[in-house]
C-alpha cells in the first residue's frame, strides 16, 4: 500500500504526495497549474524515499517511485480522481534472511471529491497489488507468515477523507475500511505551510494513526495507534509547473506496530526523501 503517505488515498484534491501524509511515498505536493479548456489538471512526479512506512508500518528500504495523476471536474465543486503509484525497494537488508529483501507494490486509486466552501470531502477507492506478497521476498520465498501475511498478493479498501483549511494549516482526517480482512484504519493529521518566499516553503506535519479489528496488526493486538509520525518538507518551486521536495520524518511506533516494526527498524525510525513533479 502506499505506506509513507497519507494524501495518496485523501482524494483527488491530494491524490499526489503531499507534505502530510504516509501512500506514496515521499512529500512531494505538485501545486495545480491552471485549469486546462477541458477543466482536467493532473501531475506526474518521481521521487525516492529511505525508509517505506504505509499507515505506521514499515516495508522496505531505500524505495525509487513514480505517480500520476488527474482531476477532472465532474459538476459544480465535484471532481472525479484518478491515479497510480509503483515503487520498488532498491536495496533492503533483512538480518537472519537468505538475501536482501525484494518488495514492490502498484496502487490503482479512484477518488471523488466535493469541495464543501468549509473543506474537501472525499470517497476514495484505492487498490493495492504487491508483487512479491505483502511481506516481500527473500531468496525468491515470501517473508512473511505462511496463511497470513506472507500470501497476500492484492487488498482494496475504500475511504472517507476530509480536508479542512485553516489558514496556513490544513487538517486532515480519514477512515477506510479494507474489504479484503474486515478491518478498518483511521488516521488524523495537520500541516502548516511557513511560505519563505514565493518561490519556497517550509511546511511541519504530525499525523497519529488507530488500528480497528486487528488492521494488518499480524495477530498483535485487536485495536490500538499504530503511530505517530512527524514530518517536515521544503518545497521548492522552479517553476509554477515543477516542484523539487526534500523531506525528512520520524516515525514512532505505538502499540499496533510496536512489536511488528521492531523486528527490523527497532520501532521508532528515522527516515528522509525527495520528490520531483510537474503539475499540467
Amino acid at each position: 500500500m502506499t505506506k509513507s503517505l497519507f494524501s495518496v488515498a485523501m482524494g483527488s484534491f491530494v491524490l499526489a504526495n503531499s507534505s502530510f501524509a504516509g501512500t506514496t511515498t515521499s512529500e512531494a505536493a505538485p501545486v495545480a497549474s491552471a485549469p486546462s479548456a477541458s477543466g482536467i489538471t493532473g501531475s506526474v512526479a518521481a521521487g525516492y524515499d529511505s525508509e517505506y512506512y504505509f499507515r505506521g508500518l514499515w516495508f522496505s528500504s531505500n524505495n525509487a517511485w513514480g505517480s500520476v495523476n488527474l482531476a477532472v471536474p465532474v459538476a459544480d465543486k465535484l471532481t472525479l480522481g484518478f491515479g497510480a503509484l509503483y515503487t520498488y525497494g532498491l536495496d533492503t537488508t533483512i538480518s537472519g534472511a537468505t538475501g536482501d529483501l525484494d518488495y514492490s507494490e502498484l496502487d490503482l486509486i479512484g477518488s471523488l471529491t466535493y469541495d464543501a466552501g468549509w473543506g474537501k470531502v472525499g470517497l476514495v477507492l484505492t487498490n493495492y497489488r504487491f508483487f512479491e506478497s505483502f511481506s516481500g521476498e527473500s531468496g525468491g520465498v515470501s517473508y512473511g507468515t505462511s496463511g497470513t501475511d506472507g500470501t497476500i498478493s492484492d487488498a482494496t479498501d475504500i475511504g472517507l477523507t476530509f480536508a479542512i483549511p485553516v489558514g496556513a494549516m490544513n487538517v486532515y482526517l480519514a477512515g477506510y475500511y479494507d474489504v479484503r480482512i474486515n478491518a478498518t484504519y483511521f488516521e488524523a493529521g495537520a500541516d502548516y505551510t511557513y511560505a519563505v518566499n514565493d518561490k519556497f516553503s517550509i511546511v511541519p506535519a504530525a499525523q497519529l494513526g488507530y488500528a480497528a479489528s486487528e488492521y494488518y496488526t499480524m495477530g498483535t493486538t485487536d485495536n490500538g495507534f499504530t503511530h505517530l509520525r512527524l514530518a517536515v518538507s521544503a518545497p521548492y518551486k522552479f517553476t509554477d509547473s515543477l516542484t523539487f521536495t526534500p523531506y525528512a520524518a520520524y516515525n514512532i511506533s505505538l502499540d499496533a506496530r510496536q512489536d511488528i516494526n521492531t523486528l527490523e527498524v527497532n520501532g521508532d525510525d528515522f527516515y528522509a526523501g525527495a520528490a520531483l513533479s510537474y503539475s499540467f
